[in-house]
């Protein structure tokens, strides 16, 4: 039993706090970056759309051999990378916009390339995460980090919103920028940073092959593959119904975009609810049967969402959507944990490969199609479909065994498989 509030592990709060600054300047980006495209350039729901699909592409187009690179490189070094990056494409935004010459294209630009970031300092901190506190402290660690992202979500997005209002969005991204360099000046402060390395006598595999050794890791595994679907799920409805809601807010329902903030931080609010209630529940009724149960009573209050409209109806939609992201935040505790300790530490960078092209895969077609359905069936119908997929999301996991682990499990093995094997290949320890 984990005995040690992972907090305490120095190298692990100097991650945690550099996320806190990444995280918050994601959520100011997250309300600013569409409102720059509404309200300063006059985009059209497609655009809109458009827009939301490259900003996650880069985890459909290199999310896998991301995963394979994650694995051969030094995780500090990745996430600081990552973040400069991010910085530098973000402050190049109002520097255009003063000068009278930010264009769509830019704009489609940055958050193309910002993405491609992204995929690196998403994975590369999933993997990174079981090195500095140790298998037996990921459900506390990852609770902590969740909870962390859901504050930042309720922090950020909240503040984008007042920021835009108050300084137009153009200026409000320059503080994402100076977020991301803050972080990036934090993880230089990790002291554990070891670079993986393959068993003695281990020749690399080629890209290609360890791709599919990190697919054949996640879809031949019954849970990993449920866990995977449920997730895909989720973020395909999440993403169609918030990829329009800046054009239904500040269009058609004539709110402003601190109201949209708000109602966008109702959503963190549910995460971090949910993540704090993950482990107390999982305790209780078992982690299958929260990951599974807990679904199938929530996620129904998804539907309630596409009938947002202005007074009481807004608070209605709004419940809906702190009850559905509540769900998420359990998820993304328990789930999240569990693929880690199904996954040995030199198929992690892969196996978190997989998940974010699928996962994020999963956002850039919610908005892509969000921007479709709202160009040519209307805003609420892309709504609507968004809630149909929250609400059946959870099935994959509870059709799957998942639903019947009281526990995680105690041990998987500190090495890779042998190549020319598969993960099933290899017993898992008994539940």
């Amino acid at each position: 039993m984990p005995t040690e509030n992972p907090l305490r592990i120095t190298d692990f709060r100097t991650l945690f706090t550099a996320t806190a600054l990444s995280q918050l300047g994601t959520n100011i980006g997250y309300v600013a970056v569409p409102l720059i495209a509404v309200s300063s350039l006059d985009a059209s729901p497609g655009q809109v759309g458009l827009l939301a699909t490259l900003s996650t592409a880069a985890f459909l187009l290199i999310g896998l051999p991301v995963g394979v690179w994650v694995d051969r490189m030094q995780h500090r070094r990745i996430l600081i990378a990552a973040d400069l990056a991010r910085a530098g494409l973000f402050v190049s935004l109002p520097v255009a916009w003063s000068l009278d010459a930010l264009t769509l294209g830019q704009l489609y630009t940055v958050v193309l390339l910002n993405s491609c970031a992204t995929v690196f300092f998403d994975v590369g901190s999933q993997s990174f995460l079981p090195q500095l506190v140790g298998r037996e402290e990921l459900v506390q660690a990852n609770a902590a980090v969740v909870t962390l992202q859901a504050a930042s979500n309720v922090a950020g997005r909240g503040a984008g919103g007042g920021l835009v209002q108050l300084l137009t969005a153009p200026v409000a991204v320059m503080g994402v920028g100076v977020f991301y360099l803050a972080s990036a000046l934090r993880l230089i402060g990790i002291r554990r940073a070891p670079a993986p390395s393959p068993s003695p006598g281990q020749r690399p595999a080629r890209l290609g092959a360890q791709i599919v050794e990190g697919l054949r890791h996640v879809l031949r595994n019954r849970e990993l593959r449920a866990l995977a679907l449920t997730a895909s799920l989720t973020n395909l409805g999440a993403q169609t119904i918030n990829t329009l809601l800046p054009i239904l807010f500040t269009r058609e329902l004539g709110l402003s975009a601190g109201v949209l903030g708000l109602y966008l931080g109702m959503g963190g609010v549910g995460i971090f609810l949910g993540a704090r209630c993950a482990r107390p529940l999982a305790r209780r009724l078992g982690y299958g049967r929260t990951l599974g149960l807990a679904g199938l009573w929530v996620a129904p209050t998804a539907l309630v969402i596409p009938l947002i409209d202005r007074g009481p109806w807004l608070w209605l939609a709004g419940t809906g959507w702190l009850l559905a992201t509540f769900k998420m935040g359990i998820n993304n505790v328990l789930g999240v944990s569990l693929r880690q300790r199904l996954t040995p530490d030199l198929l992690l960078g892969r196996m978190n490969g997989t998940f974010r092209f699928m996962l994020t895969g999963a956002i850039a077609i919610g908005s892509g199609l969000a921007g479709l359905i709202g160009e040519f069936a209307g805003v609420h119908t892309a709504l609507w479909v968004g809630g149909c997929c929250l609400a059946l999301a959870n099935l994959p996991v509870v059709l799957s065994p998942v639903r019947d682990r009281r526990e995680l499990p105690q041990q998987t093995a500190l090495r890779a498989p042998d190549r020319g094997s598969t993960p099933e290949d290899h017993p898992r320890p008994v539940q």
